[in-house]
């Protein structure tokens, strides 16, 4: 564990991307000390093993010569022989182990770098789900290639030793060697081609399964509602079909990969015990120069397996690298400015598309005739997305593209509707939001209407809870989401319908509560909810642009277009379908 642990706190690197092969290769040059280290390990725990049919041999041809002192040498000679493999293969192993978790851990940072600089961009380039998949599987592919790295120099090694010294004892079984261990490679090689292809299409099954079984966990409370389970649960039938018979077509190639390794150097074997045997024969060999070629036919088995295997296991790091390259290459959809232009101290936020307008210290609710063109408002603002060309969203005057996106994610925070709660101890998530200025916890708990919630749980604030907050009604976790987004106290805050899910006492005691806790900070509110455009300090009508601005009451009188918006009652036609 000694070289993981300072691997674990230095940076990733910056990973070569322009193709499976070379990204391997780049993790291989990453951690050559330790690669190396295992092969010096392989080489002496491989050439131990090989060595061991030599001693044999001159140990049978010093039985057959009646020479005693030369047998008890050469049995003390395989006794230490044994003892080195041993120990060998004891520091092997434990350096195999030592590249793979370092492996693993290099490959889990980069996907996690990845995914947190892509952030919300992440769920438009990857299916669900696919981030865990590669975590679960292609890491482990990826790290079984370098679990195997000192076993495949200490065959190598091993190989071009027996082959040298059978070619001294005799030429015929050196020949035998030198020509039937790469002829058993090139045998293998037809194998790789179709099951990288094969591995390759089950893991694309595989992750869009996981896509499925993601997307229907997720929804599984509307699904029941609608009476959906079925549908659903046929689809994902449908796709664990696929997957077996995907599995099927790749292990029928994996047993025949498997079966090579058996037979190939089987064959080479025999081939050279009978040519040791005619050798011995025709008076051309001894009887110990046959043991010798048979014990080094029969070891020959594990580096030829070994040779086998590896191949499975490149191909299969190769399916593993090109899934994690291909989430590693992904850019966030918005560019960062090349130069970031100097933040302003303090400024209006506006929207130059539909002329919104944020004052500072300012509460403003946004009615929009249309759900998704306040939605995209809300991105825009927050700039979760661009403008079109031609047009900007400002802060103090600045372009947002022209920040640097850290500066916006500062001081600009959005709440979308479908936020989640994270898993694990509630203060926690309150403790890493918090910022210079924030309200307290209590604050925020009480401006939300949470208070209760907070008491209901086991342990109050120091309550674990499970993955997107599942133990919690839809109101509980709004309210929730609402105080850690107060407790973050940004510049400018911006809400998505973010009483929906309360009851209308509970969203009076909200709208009663924002104002205060906000107060001096800016916040704009999408929403049709009277409760709530009641406190704002001006309400903005929204139909692809700015059509009406004013208090909430004075819009009721003025504006017949605000009226019927705020006042549309549930089960009626939807916005997009509202004549004017």
């Amino acid at each position: 564990m000694g070289p993981v642990r300072p691997v674990l706190l230095r940076p990733a690197g910056t990973p070569d991307l322009r193709s499976p092969r070379r990204f391997l290769l780049w993790m291989g040059r990453c951690q050559a000390g330790s690669l190396a280290l295992g092969g010096v390990y392989g080489i002496g725990w491989m050439v131990a093993q090989a060595a061991i049919p030599l001693a044999l041999g001159a140990a049978v041809e010093a039985v057959a010569r009646g020479q005693r002192s030369a047998v008890v040498g050469w049995s003390l000679g395989i006794l230490a022989l044994g003892v080195l493999q041993a120990g060998a293969g004891a520091m092997r192993h434990r350096e195999a182990v030592t590249n793979r978790m370092v492996a693993s851990s290099r490959v889990q940072r980069l996907v996690a770098e990845r995914a947190s600089y892509l952030g919300g961009d992440l769920a438009r380039h990857v299916a669900a789900g696919e981030v865990a998949g590669i975590s679960a599987s292609d890491v482990s592919r990826i790290a079984d290639v370098f679990d195997m790295g000192p076993r495949v120099i200490g065959a190598a090694t091993a190989v071009v030793l027996v082959a040298v010294v059978l070619l001294a004892t005799s030429l015929p079984l050196g020949l035998v060697v030198v020509t039937g261990v790469p002829l058993a490679a090139v045998g293998v090689g037809p194998l790789l081609r179709p099951l990288e292809r094969r591995q390759r299409a089950q893991r694309e099954l595989v992750a869009a399964a996981s896509s499925i079984t993601a997307d229907t966990v997720v929804g599984l409370r509307v699904l029941r509602g609608l009476g959906g389970e079925r549908v659903f649960a046929a689809r994902f039938a449908a796709a664990s079909q696929r997957i077996r018979a995907a599995a099927v077509r790749t292990a029928q190639t994996a047993a025949n990969l498997e079966a090579l390794e058996i037979l190939i150097p089987g064959l080479l074997m025999v081939a050279i015990t009978a040519v040791g045997a005619h050798l011995v024969l025709q008076g051309q060999a001894t009887p110990g120069t046959l043991v010798t070629a048979y014990a080094e036919a029969a070891f020959l088995l594990i580096p030829l397996q070994t040779a086998i295997e590896a191949g499975y296991h490149w191909t299969a790091g190769l399916v593993g690298a090109s899934r994690v390259t291909a989430l590693l290459a992904r850019e966030r959809d918005l560019a960062e400015a090349a130069v970031p232009a100097t933040p302003p101290t303090r400024g209006d936020l506006e929207d130059q598309l539909t002329g919104i307008h944020l004052r500072p210290g300012t509460l403003v609710a946004v009615a929009a005739r249309r759900p998704s063109e306040g939605e995209q408002l809300l991105e825009r603002l927050a700039r979760w997305v661009d403008p079109p060309e031609g047009r900007e969203v400002t802060l103090g005057g600045v372009p947002l593209r022209r920040l640097s996106l850290v500066e916006v994610r500062r001081r600009v925070l959005l709440l979308p509707r479908d936020a989640s709660l994270l898993a694990g101890p509630l203060r926690e998530s309150f403790d890493a939001v918090a910022s210079p200025g924030s309200p307290s916890i209590a604050e925020c708990l009480a401006a939300t209407s949470a208070v209760e919630v907070v008491d209901g749980l086991p342990a109050g604030l120091d309550s674990e809870l499970p993955e997107r907050g599942r133990n919690l009604s839809g109101g509980q976790r709004q309210r929730l989401l609402l105080a850690l987004a107060l407790r973050a106290a940004p510049e400018v805050l911006i809400l998505d319908e973010p009483t929906s899910a309360v009851d209308a006492h509970t969203e009076a005691a909200i709208g009663a509560a924002l104002g205060g806790i906000r107060k001096g900070r800016s916040t704009l509110v999408l929403t049709s909810s009277p409760l709530l455009c009641e406190i704002a300090d001006e309400v903005v009508l929204l139909d692809r642009r700015v059509r009406a601005v004013g208090p909430h009451r004075s819009l009721l009188e003025t504006s017949p277009e605000y009226r019927r918006l705020v006042a549309r009652g549930i089960g009626e036609s939807s916005s997009e379908e509202v004549g004017w």
